[in-house]
């Protein structure tokens, strides 16, 4: 853990279990994050990324899941230690989580105003309003009049809702937000809107922000670091401008080359070919092998990080390879 990180997460491995079969859903991941800054945690659905949010916030199911081994530092404590009425002080306080559906992350039968007061009751240590108060000076912060306080989930639109999940993440000034693809139930437009209001919001509270998404097009517009995650492994490791300038793992490489590019003439995109592997029976070796078009027999073995010609991470032992056929 360098001196500046608030969050670091060493060798963090979490399992499910599910009908007698063990899913391996995170496999030794190691991050780390500063104060005011953003890492995009970028990849396919069931990478894995979803639960590296829980589990910072400890808020895995009881039943069917288990954090196997690994710390989570949390500005020096590690949370997997701490008691759970430690922990009930650090969610929603120090560290809030903006969840992936609005429709289903806000109550159906209380005002919105109450859902974002009931937050501020829990942790009203350092606010020096009424937690009703402070309810209405957040929804006038997310762009939402106090007038609507009083009204339901119901009565608002799905931009709207979102903004309201936001001023609950955000109500108690948190050092660290998770935002789990905040704008993947919203349309173009209204997506733009949200995220010049989270880099807004970011930059007045000084917060640092993991924000989950599978959109590169979300990642360069609000992200300082990039982690490429593929089965639970993160894979390539880097700064926004290693990452997107010089994509060196085949997997992420496969992602830009599935985006369509405005300004080339280009007839059809380049897919990555197959599909990701199930999680209860992972390959051996590198988890990217089975589509990976650069696979050898020492892809079978163990895999480890090596640095690229500009210094970011990449988890491959063909990348000389990668690097001359690219």
């Amino acid at each position: 853990m360098t001196d500046t990180s608030f969050l670091d997460i060493r060798d963090l491995v979490v399992e499910y279990f599910s009908n007698g079969e063990t899913v391996h859903a995170v496999n030794g991941v190691s991050l780390h994050l500063e104060h005011g800054r953003t890492l995009g945690l970028v990849g396919e659905t069931g990478a894995g990324k979803t639960t590296i949010a829980k589990s910072i916030l400890r808020i895995l199911p009881d039943v069917g899941s288990r954090i196997k081994s690994g710390e989570i530092y949390l500005e020096g404590r590690d949370v997997l230690k701490l008691s759970e009425h430690e922990m009930r002080k650090i969610r929603g306080n120090e560290c809030s989580m903006i969840f992936q559906d609005p429709m289903t992350a806000l109550n159906p039968v209380q005002t919105v105003g109450e859902q974002i007061a009931e937050v501020v009751a829990l942790h009203h240590e350092g606010i020096e309003v009424s937690p009703e108060e402070r309810a209405k000076q957040m929804l006038e912060i997310v762009g939402i009049p106090r007038e609507r306080y009083g009204e339901y989930p119901h009565q608002f639109s799905g931009g709207m809702k979102q903004r309201v999940v936001i001023a609950i993440a955000l109500a108690c000034n948190p050092q660290l937000l998770l935002a789990d693809e905040p704008t993947t139930a919203l349309d173009v437009t209204i997506q733009a809107q949200v995220l010049d209001l989270i880099k807004e919001l970011q930059k007045k509270f000084n917060t640092a922000m993991l924000l989950i998404t599978h959109d590169l097009g979300v990642v360069a517009t609000v992200c300082d670091t990039v982690a490429v995650i593929y089965a639970g492994t993160i894979v390539e490791y880097g700064t926004k401008e290693e990452i997107f300038d010089h994509p060196s793992h085949p997997y992420t490489i496969g992602l830009f080359g599935a985006i369509p590019q405005m300004n080339d003439d280009q007839e059809w995109l380049t897919p990555i070919d197959g599909f990701p592997p199930n999680p209860t029976d992972l390959p051996v070796g590198c988890p990217f092998g089975p589509r990976c078009r650069y696979f050898s027999e020492k892809c079978r073995g163990e895999v480890g990080y090596v640095k690229t010609a500009d210094g970011h991470d990449c988890r491959c032992c063909n990348l000389d390879r990668v690097m001359e056929e690219k």
